[in-house]
């Protein structure tokens, strides 16, 4: 397929239709857009009052993409007395625009999550929320619910609270800039620059974030490493497809929702009280995983052990930086998917296998997700010692779809990867790469290129080639519509 060709390929329509096709409904419903106009005319009262806490002064901050208007969380830290980091992260109050079964959240519960197609996002719920009023965006005074925890030096989370609160966002920063700042001495943020208290107040959570990932390694959580791309547009035309590093701002939010949703299952569990979790269970390939670690060089015991395989994952990465992706690529794939569940009081907790964690919901992204704002509502019944708003039915059901809808909108996000690439490469064609074997299988032989990082098949010259390899490779073909990249080896 030549150039003219690929900007022919209509990407919203097929976006649009990759959508359909996994189960999803793109438009929202007429009734939504009444209730968004009640909403206008009779906004959430957000004055504070005796049980909402007024933290306006706090230097909030949040970080996250360089385009992201939908956002969930801002964050503060402040030292203590005794060299503990008190971290609290705020929460849009998603449910307090929400209301449980209204229109709105009828459409949030049948799609379950926001869908990023690259050239479009299909938002849960409607922009004029999730990018909007319930986006905690900077300079605006925000409803939320924080979830405080103490942090001491060597990574415990030593006591917790949640509780509601009105505050503003001072500082709406980017993973990007605020990582290179962070990782290497770049010049900081301009923000950040511009404010002595904000400066120290990022380290502060630095700080505290490596202190909780390190407690988390040294229970076995896994170093893994997979690739993200991003296309760059133009006009709604892709341009090229780059990869997104994950850096230590994209770890400091990491590590702090972890804890965050760590203190969220511990209350429905210290309460008695069911709820959805979001686990990892113990790989069923683990046999599979020793095997491979095998072929590497490494030794994995015969019953699964994170801490063992992490071991593993950090001698590997150390000694072949290039495949590591690769690598963790299949180990995830091994591992297998995660999973939404219901957890009623005295269940066995099963867990975040990856993670390394027992306790673990998701809580921290209402405006994304719609376990998170399921799980928003049986906090405040909890902290308000109301009846829970959903049955163990209800809750059963919810996980349910949440995982099924969570697997189709990969599916999606896939397929407009796969295309957007074959876009970005139809110029290309003729053009020597080098590259890395990423797959042998009946269905073909499939390569990385190195630079950009795209895939594609090995359509000519496969044979006597195998997982890992190193080839110089030739594009000889794109099909945009399909999502197709050929290549032929070279040597």
């Amino acid at each position: 397929m030549n150039q003219t060709s690929a900007s022919s390929v209509d990407l919203q329509a097929a976006a649009r239709q990759s959508m359909l096709d996994n189960g999803f409904h793109p438009d929202f419903p007429p009734q939504v857009a009444q209730q968004l106009a009640a909403l206008k005319t009779h906004p959430p009262q957000i004055a504070s009052s005796g049980s909402i806490l007024d933290l306006r002064n706090f230097l909030w901050s949040s970080i996250d993409n360089d385009t992201s208007r939908d956002l969930d969380q801002v964050e503060v830290a402040e030292r203590l007395s005794n060299g503990d980091i008190k971290v609290l992260i705020g929460i849009a109050d998603v449910d307090a625009f929400v209301a449980k079964g209204s229109p709105i959240d009828q459409y949030a519960a049948e799609q379950t999550t926001t869908v990023y197609a690259g050239v479009h996002n299909f938002s849960m719920l409607p922009e004029q929320l999730s990018t909007g009023d319930t986006s905690l965006l900077e300079g605006a005074d925000k409803l939320c619910m924080v979830v405080e925890f103490v942090v001491s030096k060597d990574g415990n989370v030593n006591s917790s609270n949640l509780y509601p609160a009105l505050l503003r966002n001072k500082a709406q920063l980017t993973y990007n800039a605020v990582g290179k700042w962070l990782e290497n001495g770049s010049p900081a943020p301009d923000k950040v620059a511009a404010s002595p208290d904000l400066k120290s107040q990022l380290k502060l959570q630095f700080e505290a974030s490596q202190a909780l990932k390190a407690q988390r390694i040294a229970h076995g959580a896994l170093n893994i490493e997979t690739i993200e791309t991003r296309p760059i547009l133009s006009h709604d035309q892709v341009m090229d497809i780059v990869e997104q590093q994950k850096n230590p701002a994209t770890e400091l939010i990491e590590n702090f929702m972890i804890a965050a949703n760590g203190v969220v299952a511990r209350l429905f569990e210290n309460r008695k009280l069911s709820s959805i979790r979001r686990v990892v269970k113990t790989p069923k390939r683990w046999d599979r995983i020793v095997e491979l670690a095998s072929q590497q060089g490494g030794h994995l015991p015969a019953l699964p052990d994170s801490r063992a395989l992490n071991d593993f994952l950090l001698t590997r990465k150390a000694a072949d930086p290039d495949h590591f992706a690769d690598l963790s690529l299949a180990v995830i794939k091994l591992m297998g998917p995660g999973e939404y569940v219901l957890e009623k009081p005295g269940d066995t907790e099963q867990g975040h296998f990856g993670l390394a964690v027992q306790d673990y919901t998701h809580s921290t992204a209402p405006n994304r997700r719609f376990a998170d704002l399921v799980t928003q509502r049986l906090i405040k019944a909890a902290l308000a010692s109301s009846p829970a708003p959903y049955s163990d039915a209800d809750l059963a059901t919810i996980a349910q779809n949440c995982t099924l809808k969570e697997d189709a909108a990969r599916k999606v996000e896939r397929e407009m990867t796969k295309r957007m690439a074959a876009v970005a490469m139809a110029n290309r064609i003729g053009e020597s790469f080098n590259a890395i074997v990423t797959g042998v299988s009946p269905k073909g032989t499939f390569v990385r290129v190195l630079a950009p990082r795209v895939e594609g098949l090995l359509a000519q010259g496969q044979q006597g080639v195998d997982v890992g390899d190193r080839l110089s490779v030739k594009l000889i073909r794109t099909d945009a519509r399909r999502g197709y990249i050929d290549f032929a080896r070279e040597r």
